[in-house]
């Protein structure tokens, strides 16, 4: 047992100097750079307002790098470390998360950002926060770490963002639906298979801007891009051509259409409580000849299992046939005559779903998959066109399955193939030492 213990503590002293030489080497990195920092935070809409406003701004010929989808301290050290140092970028644009009280402060002491965008506050992560008042305390650090003639670009259709104006020491600007915003939202159209269509006014102009997205919804990630591309002088042309082009981030309402079959809008990335409505709402503006929707895992919410059911009855009213997957799905509280006519599904995972899908699918039919990441339901339009073969219902994997990359290898033979990965790699490095190729 000492002989345990002592090593605990030696991994903990290596893993500890470790962490603080790679900090030094970040800040470091953080201090030789010349680009403007931007830092992106909120509850949702913070991946799809970085990586459009790093879209924007390479479209105005500039050199930008984003650090998007990981979002915690350690992913901001090692883009520091390894992406920007000895760069010649001219914006680094970065999603600020917060796990918990206290989370955002040392993101922001090492990002000092020279622009801060908030979308919106929303109780995400409930077991740490707890109330809104914390989150908005929480997500307001990056805005105070704001230098004087830095620029805070704040939703103020959210109180809570609108409150951050109060106080702040530097240039605020707002955007949003309200009469006082500086850049006003008007005009708010989407159902798919029809775009997403919006307008934008300020001072004396005005744009009207189109983008391939399946919900109005995303009018807000877009305008907190547009109106920070158009602060930091892109021009409205730029703007409404590069939005045109820009399609939803994978596992982010992706439209997934495939040959012949059901074409699937895959939201599997996260599923906070707020946003279940939003999906479904999405769903009952849509137009195809038969809609469905699965439902698994909501993501922390506080409540009880009455979500569940709550969630099913607006469902139900969006579309033809709803399926719940996962380990509640037998908290819908479903009544038998939908059992009976197969307006409702219970089923148990999601390779159970895909094989239900696959037997009962109609060609152009619209299927919504809405879950937490922790089940992985975009599996279920993968199988469509690739030989889905992991269906584990556990991997305890955050990132997708594209990014993971071995959906097509059984689960019990993913450690193997890291492993091996890890080994090519390995020889790559040693080949460019000696020279020599990796064995057979």
């Amino acid at each position: 047992m000492v002989v345990v213990k002592l090593k605990l503590a030696l991994r903990n002293i290596r893993h500890g100097a470790r962490y603080r030489v790679r900090l030094y080497r970040a800040k470091r990195a953080r201090a030789n750079s010349g680009a403007t920092f931007i830092g992106v935070t909120g509850s949702s809409g913070k991946s799809t307002t970085t990586t459009l406003l790093a879209h924007l701004l390479a479209g105005g010929h500039a050199f930008v790098y984003s650090q998007v989808l990981v979002n915690s301290i350690t992913a901001l050290i090692s883009a520091l470390c390894k992406r920007v140092n000895n760069s010649n970028f001219d914006y680094v644009v970065s999603e600020v998360g917060a796990r918990g009280k206290g989370s955002i402060g040392p993101m922001a002491e090492l990002l000092r950002p020279s622009v801060a965008i908030v979308t919106m506050v929303r109780l995400e992560h409930f077991s740490n926060f707890r109330t809104l008042e914390n989150v908005a305390e929480e997500k307001r650090v990056l805005v105070d770490a704001l230098p004087s003639d830095g620029l805070a670009i704040l939703n103020v259709d959210d109180p809570y963002v609108k409150a951050m104006a109060v106080g702040a020491k530097c240039r605020v600007v707002t955007f949003g639906m309200s009469d006082g915003a500086d850049y006003r939202i008007s005009d708010v159209r989407a159902g798919y298979p029809d775009p997403l269509t919006f307008k934008v006014h300020w001072k004396q102009n005005t744009l009207a801007l189109t983008a391939p997205f399946p919900a109005d919804y995303f009018w807000l990630p877009l305008a907190a891009a547009t109106v920070s591309a158009l602060e930091l002088g892109v021009s409205p042309e730029i703007v409404a051509s590069r939005l045109e082009t820009f399609l939803p981030l994978q596992n982010r309402c992706e439209v997934f259409v495939t040959e012949g079959g059901p074409e699937f809008i895959i939201d599997t990335a996260k599923a906070p409580w707020h946003s279940i409505n939003l999906a479904i709402d999405m769903m009952s503006k849509a137009a195809a000849r038969r809609k469905r929707i699965v439902l698994g895992q909501i993501s922390d919410y506080a409540g009880s299992s009455r979500k569940y059911a709550a969630a099913y009855q607006s469902a139900r009213e969006a579309a033809d046939q709803v399926i719940y997957v996962g380990d509640n799905a037998h908290r819908s509280r479903a009544g038998q005559a939908d059992r009976d006519n197969g307006r409702f599904r219970e089923i148990r995972s999601p390779k159970e779903v895909s094989e239900f899908i696959k037997q009962t699918a109609l060609p152009g039919e619209l299927i919504l998959l809405k879950s937490s990441a922790n089940l992985h339901l975009e599996r279920v339009a993968l199988s469509w066109t690739h030989d889905v073969r992991c269906w584990e219902t556990a991997c305890g994997k955050e990132e997708g399955c594209r990014a993971c990359g071995l959906y097509e290898v059984p689960f019990e033979q993913h450690r193997p193939r890291l492993l091996q990965r890890r080994r090519v790699r390995r020889w790559e490095f040693i080949r460019h030492l000696l020279g020599r190729r990796p064995p057979l």
